[in-house]
């Protein structure tokens, strides 16, 4: 990594003297990592892993929404993503869109036409700017605002609604930093609302029937999960709209896994993190960068395009290995930067079988035919989650295959009827910290990094 991106994992050129010197040591001495590694990366040497809790620390872990007969939302960045979520919150009952904000107006007024088609009344538009969310959070009709903005946008408009006294949902990543992380989980504890990022992989068909197998005990006791990002972006990624405007230029300033949470928050599920398991620490390593050099040699023929003077320093694939409390183990994979079929890994192996997707195929022991992969659909009669087995029908005609309108209809259902949410603050920041640890840990030799507690030990109740 460069000096700049040092600094922005919060390291010195000291600190990584000093880590290959332990490690050096650890490993001339025994052949073998030394247990002492493990702790090369704590919260003395890194005060963002750990800060001390504010005096207003309360958790809101297990707290309820407010019942309410109609879900007030409003929506910050009305681009593809927005607007696809729009539509599933559209197809929810008891939902009211009251505000709409975006800084490339056309794209608020498009939105804005997809809630009057439904007909409900025009929302109030918030186009002035890029900080015009300021503005729509100060409402008093909005129970939630979601943001699907620009990753760098995500923290800042959820500190603005928590500051307002609102509800808020982020698009993923929850943060980038550490210190971002830390930030909106306090503001959530402090102003008594709830932050949640929407990730709607944990809403799929297969992670929602795998998830209701491990708790029944299909699999016995759950030892390993797999969980992965393996989407091939290249095309997206130059693009000159959309997300090529901004998205590639985070391969530019982080060596490390840039997208956790779609494998990491459906794994976090089998496994009971913050259910009395956490994560403890984790290791990460990269490939050399070549996709994205190649794809700009091979796509990009005018040698002036400002593409051309980027720098990418992003590994093609990073994996990492985390480590809970209780001494279970998970895979986590990235890598859009190569030709390759897509994948969440989405795996799971306990002590009775195992579940492997893409394609998706169990090996319960004792099964039929012997030691091979079989099926999951005879398992399905039984463990079908009943969300899916209720709105499935409609959910197949949205996005990602149904996935977004079940986590759309699922936090709906938690805000009318006061449920607590499925997914919290803590889960979110823990399931979106791998980018920062992960750019430690390969910033300093893949050394071990302490894996932050947001929930404050909260985890064991």
């Amino acid at each position: 990594m460069s000096q700049e991106n040092d600094e922005r994992a919060g390291l010195t050129r000291r600190d990584l003297l000093k880590s290959a010197a332990l490690a050096g040591a650890a490993l001339g001495a025994s052949g073998v990592l030394h247990p002492a590694i493990a702790e090369s990366v704590t919260a003395g040497e890194h005060p963002e892993l750990a800060p001390p809790a504010p005096r207003f620390a309360k958790t809101m872990k297990g707290v309820p929404f407010e019942a309410r007969e109609t879900a007030r939302i409003a929506i910050v960045g009305t681009g593809l993503r927005g607007r696809g979520v729009l539509r599933d919150f559209l197809g929810c009952p008891g939902v009211q869109i009251t505000a709409l904000c975006d800084n490339v107006p056309e794209k608020a007024q498009r939105a804005s036409k997809m809630v009057t088609d439904k007909g409900q009344p025009a929302p109030a538009l918030y186009t002035q700017g890029e900080l015009a969310f300021e503005q729509l959070v100060t409402r008093d009709d909005i129970d939630l605002v979601y943001t699907a903005t620009p990753w760098e946008w995500h923290v800042p408009v959820m500190l603005a609604a928590l500051k307002a006294g609102k509800h808020t949902a982020s698009e993923c990543p929850f943060a980038m930093t550490l210190k971002d992380l830390w930030a909106v989980v306090d503001a959530s504890e402090k102003h008594r609302r709830h932050a949640i990022q929407l990730e709607n992989c944990n809403y799929g068909y297969n992670e929602m029937l795998v998830n209701r197998m491990v708790h029944a005990g299909v699999f016995g006791e759950p030892l390993h999960g797999a969980a992965a990002y393996l989407h091939d972006l290249r095309g997206i990624l130059f693009e000159d709209r959309d997300e090529g405007l901004w998205r590639r230029a985070f391969h530019t300033r982080d060596n490390a896994n840039l997208y956790p949470t779609h494998g990491l928050g459906p794994v976090a599920w089998y496994l009971d993190i913050h259910k009395g398991d956490r994560f403890e620490y984790m290791v990460s390593m990269s490939t050399p960068e070549r996709g994205l050099t190649l794809h700009r040699e091979a796509t990009v023929a005018d040698k002036t395009n400002p593409k051309w003077q980027e720098t990418y320093v992003t590994g093609d694939l990073n994996s990492s290995l985390i480590k809970t409390a209780k001494g279970r183990t998970i895979l986590l994979q990235h890598d859009v930067s190569n030709p390759r079929p897509y994948s969440r890994l989405n795996a799971l192996q306990g002590t009775k079988g195992v579940f492997e997707d893409y394609p998706a195929r169990i090996y319960i022991e004792g099964q039929a035919g012997g030691e091979r992969f079989g099926p999951i659909d005879s398992w399905k009669k039984d463990f079908e989650d009943p969300l899916w087995t209720k709105l499935g029908e409609a959910a197949r005609t949205s996005g990602h295959g149904g996935m977004d309108y079940i986590m759309a209809w699922r936090l709906v259902q938690c805000l009318r009827e006061g449920l607590v949410p499925d997914i919290d603050v803590y889960d979110s920041a823990a399931w979106s910290a791998p980018y920062p640890l992960s750019a430690i840990s390969v910033s300093k030799g893949s050394a071990p990094v302490k894996f932050p507690d947001f929930t404050r030990g909260n985890w064991q109740k």
